[in-house]
Formats: structure tokens, C-alpha cells, sequence
């Protein structure tokens, strides 16, 4: 039986990107350009129209901006959305992160395209993205099940040493920047300790992905640095040029090394870093993601003594990294999203069964 093809609508206010996009498409036989719009307003349009697979969508256009149509599209007919754009122009990273954050399931940086305009290194990697978010099946609003009022982690008596025992870990990939946000919300301003986090993401988008955490979650939000040191309360990201790690003293360190299982930031060695660094003072969260990054790290967390926290199927836009966690056999609990805000300060709240130096307590 033949594969289905796959329907593609392209949302550009740029006749010359919609050209670029719709050849890169047509290389591809399991691919057919269904329709093209110039505007927002076109797309939440035709998006019902046409049925199509997946939205390849711009950020910056004239009556209806791309993130005001993903807003739509993605409240009245969820269809998975690919934002294509320019992240240096007119707030175009931070804006295609707001658009992740009601639904959209990825971004890629337009401006290669644009010189080449043909398939290549840069179409192979449009190509890849576009057959693997078409296959998913996007049946309600990611951030509607996260946008009724949130229960406010529990009060918990915290140790005094928790601001230079603790870490909290976390990495996503696909559907992670608003799992992300919802877990920041949820966890209480005055948090004891760091927050480090891998999300994968395409290049020129992670000072607008920390801009728009910062803005939403409010809390202080910064884009990790070589021998920075941690401070309690503030989240750091993993720039998307290189490998995270926590190391000793409670400091970071930045590598330049070749991606880990394909992936650069790797989740895994952030993970296994921190069950180095940190053993049971470390919590590991893993969101929703494409793909097992995380997993092999976290399970040498658990190994160390740290804890493992896995977002749940129903509500992970894709539940691979949570589900390679999970099938490892190193996952402690599995929780919608809206309940690990609690369960890491209940484990904050647990006292250390060791001190530093491995002698009990």
C-alpha cells in the first residue's frame, strides 16, 4: 500500500519564500503543497478548507501576524504548525517562541533558505522536520489543558542547606517550550535552588525562547555561560551551539564537543553531569520530546541516587523522550504536567540521605 501523501499549506507574506518553500516540498514524493496564503488571516482561512497535515508558517506578516494565526488555528482547528522565520527581525524569535507556547509544534530559521532557495543541507533539514511533525496527530490545543487556574506547589518545609545542595535538571524537545513555561509558573517564585534546562531548538531562537520564559513565567530567565555559577531561583538554557554540563562548586561548564545521539545540547549529558556533580541532590524532569535524548542520562541519575520525573502521554505534544525514560526503567513517577511543579518540591523537601562527602547524615 502507498504511503498517503501528505498535505502541506505554506503561509508566507513573501511571494519569493513561498516559492523556496514549495520547491523544497515538491522534492519530496510523500509531499504536496495544497495551498499557499499571504497573511494570517488567509491561513486561519484555509486551514479548514484544506485539511492540511502541517502549516508552514511565517512570524512577521501584514493584518495577522503568524503567532495570532497559530492562536486560532490551534483553538478552533488544531492542525500541527512548523514556524519557518526570521529570528532577528521585528521580535521574530521571541514571537515564534509565544507561538510554540500556544501550540506550535517547532521553528526553523528562515534566512538560509532565502539565499539558497534549493534543496540542500538546509532543505534536507526542512524536509526531515516537515515528515516527522505531518505525522502527528494534534487533537486539542496543547496549552488549553494547561491554562485553567494552577494549584500552587504545596507549602513544604524546606532544608536550609536546599540553596546549595539541590538542582533541578530538565530537558525537552518537541512541544517542551510550553511544558516548560507551565512547570516555571508552577514552581514557586522563591525556588531554593537552580533550574537547568536543555530544550532543543534551532539556532537564533534561544535569546527569544529566554526572553519570552522570562516574561511569562516571571522569574529570572538566562541563557547559560562557560564557569558561570549557579544561583537559587534562577533557570538557565543551554544555548543551542553547545553541550551543558553541571560541575563541581556549583558552576557550568559550556563544550564544544560532536552531538550526543544526534543531539546538541544533549539532555543526556546534562543529566549525567548533574548525577556526577550532584548524585541524590540532583531531580531529573523529562518533557515532552521527539526522540530518547535524556533517557541514557537520566538513567545514570537515578543510578547516582537522584530522582526522575517523567511528563505523562496525555499531556506531552510527543511523548518519546518521557516514553524512552519510562521503557529504561528509571522514571519515579509519571505526572501531567501541571502536577511535577508539586512533586519536585515534595522531593526538595525530603532531607539528604548523605552528606556531600558520602557519610550519613
Amino acid at each position: 500500500m502507498l504511503p498517503q501523501l501528505k498535505r502541506i499549506l505554506i503561509v508566507d507574506d513573501s511571494p519569493f519564500m513561498r516559492e523556496c518553500l514549495a520547491q523544497v516540498v515538491n522534492t519530496d514524493p510523500h509531499l504536496a503543497v495544497v495551498g499557499m496564503a499571504h497573511d494570517g488571516v488567509e491561513a486561519v482561512d484555509l486551514v479548514p478548507k484544506l485539511h492540511p497535515d502541517l502549516v508552514i508558517m511565517d512570524i512577521n506578516m501584514p493584518r495577522m501576524d503568524g503567532f495570532e494565526a497559530t492562536k486560532q488555528i490551534m483553538a478552533y482547528h488544531p492542525t500541527p504548525i512548523l514556524i519557518v522565520s526570521s529570528a532577528a527581525v521585528n521580535r521574530g524569535a521571541e514571537r515564534a517562541c509565544q507561538a510554540l507556547g500556544y501550540g506550535a509544534l517547532d521553528v526553523l530559521e528562515r534566512e538560509p533558505l532565502e539565499v539558497s532557495g534549493r534543496p540542500g543541507v538546509v532543505g534536507g533539514e526542512l524536509l526531515r522536520r516537515i515528515n516527522s511533525l505531518a505525522q502527528m496527530h494534534v487533537i486539542t490545543h496543547p496549552l488549553a489543558r494547561l491554562e485553567r487556574p494552577p494549584r500552587l506547589p504545596a507549602e513544604l518545609p524546606l532544608p536550609a542547606s536546599v540553596s546549595e545542595e539541590r538542582i533541578i535538571t530538565v530537558a525537552a524537545s518537541t512541544g517542551g517550550p510550553q511544558a516548560v513555561l507551565a512547570l516555571l509558573k508552577m514552581l514557586p517564585k522563591a525556588l531554593p535552588c537552580a533550574v537547568v534546562v536543555v530544550q532543543h531548538i534551532s539556532a537564533g531562537f534561544t535569546r527569544g525562547l529566554v526572553e519570552w520564559l522570562e516574561e511569562e513565567a516571571q522569574r529570572p530567565v538566562r541563557i547559560a555561560a562557560h564557569g558561570a555559577r549557579l544561583e537559587p531561583g534562577v533557570v538557565y538554557v543551554a544555548p543551542t551551539d553547545a553541550h551543558l554540563r553541571v560541575v563541581g562548586q556549583g558552576l557550568m561548564r559550556l563544550t564544544d564537543e560532536p552531538p550526543c545521539g544526534g543531539q546538541k545540547p544533549s539532555g543526556t549529558l546534562l543529566f549525567a553531569s548533574a548525577a556526577s556533580a550532584y548524585q541524590e541532590r540532583a531531580i531529573g524532569v523529562i518533557l515532552s520530546g521527539m526522540g530518547s535524548d535524556g533517557a541514557d542520562g537520566l538513567k545514570q541519575l537515578k543510578a547516582a541516587g537522584g530522582a526522575v520525573i517523567a511528563q505523562d502521554e496525555r499531556t506531552c505534544v510527543v511523548f518519546g523522550m518521557p516514553k524512552a525514560a519510562i521503557e529504561l526503567g528509571v522514571v519515579d513517577q509519571v505526572l501531567p504536567i501541571d502536577e511535577i511543579a508539586d512533586a519536585v518540591m515534595q522531593r526538595l523537601a525530603q532531607p539528604l540521605r548523605h552528606r556531600r562527602n558520602g557519610h550519613s547524615s
